[in-house]
This record gives C-alpha cells, sequence and structure tokens, in this order.
C-alpha cells in the first residue's frame, strides 16, 4: 500500500498522523468543518444558554433536597475540574460530595491543588485508592500488548468508582469537566480505543497480566450508556459547555483564589499520562496529543495557529525530563529500563490486534451524535 503523503490543515495543526482526517479543496481538514458546521452554531461559545444552566442547576438542587449532598464530582487536581468546582460552588450554589481517585500516579502538585481547593471550600473529600499491585499489573499487561491507549486500565477505573459511588448513594448527578472550549477536537480514534470494552479488555489482561484482578473496578458499556443513566436515572452534567469559558481566565481565578498551581500540559496532573503523552505515543507511534489540544484553542479562538506551531517545533518534554519519566516509570511498573525499552521498540499493535466489539461502539456513538447526546462525531 502506498504511503500517504504528509499534508497538515491548514486553519488548524492537525495532521496525517491522524490516519482518517479528510482535508477538503482549501486543505482545511473535516475536523474544522465540523466544529464549524456542527458544534460552533448549537454551542456558540458558552453563550445562549443561561436557561438551560438555570434549569440543570434547579432539577440538581430538586434531587438534592435532604440529602447531605446533590452531585457527584470527580476531582482529578487539573485544570477542567478545579474550575468546574469552583464554579459549581461558588457560582451556582451546589453541595457536590468530591471524589479523587487514586491509581496511584498522581503528580505531588495535583495533590497539593486538590487538598487546596477542597480546604478552603469548605467542602467533603473521598478518595478512593484502587489496589496498585492489580492495576500496576493491568497497566503493564497493555504496555506488553503494544496497543497506543495505556491510559485505559487508569481511565476505566477512574468512570466505574464514580458511577457504583453515586449509585451506592443516590446520587442522581456527576458533574463532568469535559468541554467544548478546550476540547473540541478529541484525540482521533486512531490513537485511541473505547475505555469501556470489556471483551478488549479481557483479552489483553488474560495474555499478558499475571496478576488476578480481584478488586479492580470494572463497567461496560451497556452499564454506562443505559444501566445507569436510564436505569439508574443518573446524568452526567457538563457545565462548562454552558458557560463563556476561557482557559487562560480560568486559570488566572483559580491561581488567585486557591493558591492553584498551573501545569505545562493538559493531564500532566498524572505522571504516567504525562509519559505517555509526552513522550511514548509521539515516539512509538508518531502520535502527538498537543495537535488536537493546540487545533481545539485554535478553533475557540484562544491560541493562534502559528503560536501553536511554534510550541510544536520542540517535544513536550525535554530529554533529561524523558529519562527522569521513563526511569520513574519503569521503577513503579516494577520492570527494569531495558525491559520498558523492549516494549517501546515492539512491533506497533491497534486494538484491531485483540479481541474487540468496535462495532457496537461504533454503532452508539453514531446515535448518540444523530440524538444530539453527543455533539462531535468520533473520528
Amino acid at each position: 500500500m502506498k504511503e500517504r503523503a504528509y499534508q497538515i490543515c491548514t486553519n488548524c495543526v492537525m495532521d496525517t498522523s491522524d490516519p482518517n482526517i479528510k482535508f477538503d479543496e482549501k486543505g482545511v481538514c473535516d475536523r474544522c468543518n465540523q466544529y464549524y458546521t456542527e458544534i460552533l452554531p448549537w454551542w456558540n461559545k458558552g453563550h445562549g444558554h443561561a436557561e438551560e444552566l438555570e434549569k440543570i442547576t434547579g432539577q440538581i438542587k430538586q434531587a438534592g433536597k435532604g440529602k447531605p449532598h446533590d452531585c457527584l464530582l470527580g476531582f482529578s487536581g487539573g485544570f477542567d475540574s478545579s474550575y468546574m468546582l469552583h464554579f459549581a460552588i461558588k457560582e451556582l450554589g451546589l453541595r457536590p460530595l468530591v471524589f479523587h481517585v487514586d491509581a496511584g500516579w498522581d503528580e505531588p502538585f495535583a495533590k497539593e491543588n486538590v487538598q487546596k481547593m477542597v480546604e478552603k471550600l469548605g467542602v467533603e473529600l473521598k478518595v478512593e485508592t484502587v489496589n496498585w499491585n492489580e492495576i500496576r499489573d493491568m497497566q503493564l499487561a497493555f504496555f506488553k500488548s503494544g496497543v497506543p491507549h495505556l491510559d485505559l486500565p487508569q481511565d476505566h477505573a477512574f468512570v466505574a468508582i464514580l458511577d457504583y459511588y453515586a449509585e451506592k448513594h443516590d446520587i442522581k448527578y456527576i458533574l463532568n469537566g469535559e468541554n467544548i472550549s478546550t476540547e473540541a477536537v478529541s484525540n482521533p480514534m486512531a490513537w485511541k480505543y473505547w475505555g469501556t470494552d470489556l471483551k478488549h479488555i479481557k483479552d489483553i489482561t488474560e495474555q499478558f497480566g499475571t496478576v488476578p484482578l480481584k478488586t479492580y473496578p470494572f463497567t461496560s458499556v451497556l452499564r454506562r450508556k443505559v444501566y445507569v443513566p436510564y436505569i439508574k436515572g443518573i446524568k452526567v452534567i457538563k457545565f462548562l459547555n454552558l458557560i463563556p469559558y476561557i482557559k487562560k481566565d480560568a486559570e488566572a481565578l483559580l491561581m488567585k483564589e486557591y493558591g492553584w498551581m498551573p501545569y505545562p500540559q493538559k493531564h500532566f496532573e498524572s505522571s504516567l499520562t504525562k509519559f505517555i503523552e509526552a513522550y511514548w505515543n509521539p515516539k512509538r507511534f508518531g502520535y502527538d496529543v498537543r495537535r488536537p489540544q493546540f487545533s481545539s484553542l485554535i478553533l475557540t479562538e484562544q491560541m493562534t495557529r502559528e503560536e501553536a506551531l511554534k510550541r510544536l517545533e520542540n517535544g513536550a518534554v525535554t530529554d533529561d525530563e524523558a529519562k527522569e519519566l521513563f526511569e520513574k516509570v519503569a521503577a513503579m511498573l516494577e520492570v527494569s529500563v531495558e525491559e520498558l525499552t523492549s516494549y517501546l521498540k515492539m512491533p506497533k499493535k491497534t486494538y484491531k490486534d485483540y479481541k474487540h466489539q468496535d462495532y457496537m461502539f461504533d454503532i452508539g456513538a453514531k446515535i448518540m451524535f444523530w440524538l444530539k447526546l453527543d455533539k462531535r462525531i468520533r473520528k
């Protein structure tokens, strides 16, 4: 098969590192065209949603009457969840139970951000710790498998624990920091995989895992997309799409009000995610998550294309930082640097090399888009 010639979007910085990207006659990618035709008209940069915001807030308060909390907020200490916590309490007057899932990879500054905010806001913090030996072995199994979606064990645990906790404590609303303003362009599907495909997860862990997963919190797509929202009536709310949400302004507020510590790149609150996104996947697969991140900011007019291109000239971390991260991750996974290096150099794999149910997720994603429950087509 003839190798595709390199091309980069003339409007954002998405390029042919996404093998499924398409360009129009002006060289503009399908992500940009989707934003302008499908997303911007309803989102309107967060303007015009005051009535919807007020209605949902009222429903949350009504559902929480007589209960210690009216909603659940997953809090990583990262940027979006931090601002969501501030906004929910200070602007909306909600009473969230703040929930942090510790998978063992939290960066120190993230823990400090969590502590600073919950103390100043006077809210209850619930910390759920995932069994380290189980998730460590599961994480190592994904490295051994050769796939790029190495964050899946962490992400799966996070959403599973939140859902189970909301159900157990009869909390009907989960606040989610996902937003169009900084995430208009999602990571290409070729770079990741659906986090609730149990068939896929179990195939990899059965082939490469060595520790029985007795306490790891599994969930499934049917539980997440059908049972939790429609049988138990638990709704996920993304408030940041209903307000003008500008990253630099929100960051300035967090620093001023809480002494919140900023960090170089989205998702760097986890040392494992930092390693995967800043070093492993760019080096092994050529996948740089800064491209969709910067493209999102370009489309929402928070960054110029020139600035993005300039920043992309250098790696997300220095060589010294990469070496330090490599040694840290190897030590935490309890393997040698040489063994971890062997996984870096092994033949590249995708989810298609393992059992999966991609067809079911693809159909579900299209239905969600058609029903306007998810405004982005996942490509």
